[in-house]
């Protein structure tokens, strides 16, 4: 049973900039290609840090109230940030090609990040992987989420006869019925089927023929 890596649902074109792009370079590439953040790299091609939209607002945010109703709130020396390398979320949180989308998910929730750098073996940018390319995967097939379960990983369990197990799967909603060896075995079959692709969630509603 193989599961979708982050290079199946990555972005292989990547916009990037050098430390040193300013405040309107970031905003007008960020505004022509329809994205939210870029990579800052090095000279190397590798990630140091990201600047995202949110970076940019609080430039705007630091801007004296036209209306007077508020302050600044810029740093004490009165300088802003005006460069990528200045405005970035450094370092960088990155994932590997190889990852399993699964993985890189509980990385982005660990680090409370949007999306993540892809870096080859060397740590040079290879793509970018953000929430919504992760969430994809939720868009598989009912038809396709029942083949994988039933021949693959009931097939795979010793004591699971998948002639004995009803599999139904709506809009990736996996329920269970019918008959397996012995109730040790549950668990075994719940933690596979979840870990399937395009799986919601999976309801149990198996027996077992043995104590």
């Amino acid at each position: 049973m193989e599961h979708r890596s982050v290079a199946d649902v990555m972005t292989h074109e990547v916009v990037r900039v050098a430390p040193g792009m300013g405040f309107r370079g970031i905003l007008a590439l960020l505004t022509e290609f329809d994205i939210t953040a870029v990579p800052v790299v090095d000279g190397d091609d590798r990630p140091v840090g990201i600047v995202s939209e949110a970076d940019l607002l609080r430039i705007q945010a630091a801007q004296a109230d036209p209306a007077g109703l508020a302050f600044a709130s810029a740093a004490g020396d009165g300088r802003q940030a005006v460069t990528a390398g200045e405005l970035m979320t450094s370092p960088a949180i990155c994932t590997s090609p190889g990852t399993s989308v699964v993985a890189a998910a509980r990385l982005m929730n660990r680090h409370h990040v949007k999306r993540l750098p892809v870096v080859d073996d060397d740590g040079r940018l290879v793509g970018m992987v953000s929430r919504s390319d992760l969430l994809r995967v939720f868009l598989r097939d009912d038809h396709s989420i029942r083949s994988e379960i039933v021949e693959d990983v009931l097939a795979q369990v010793t004591g699971v006869s998948p002639a004995e197990v009803g599999v139904e799967v709506d809009q990736g909603r996996v329920t269970l019925s019918g008959t397996i060896a012995a109730p040790s075995l549950v668990p075994i079959v719940l933690h596979l089927c979840r870990s399937v692709d395009g799986v919601v969630s999976v309801t149990n509603r198996l027996e077992c023929s043995a104590d």
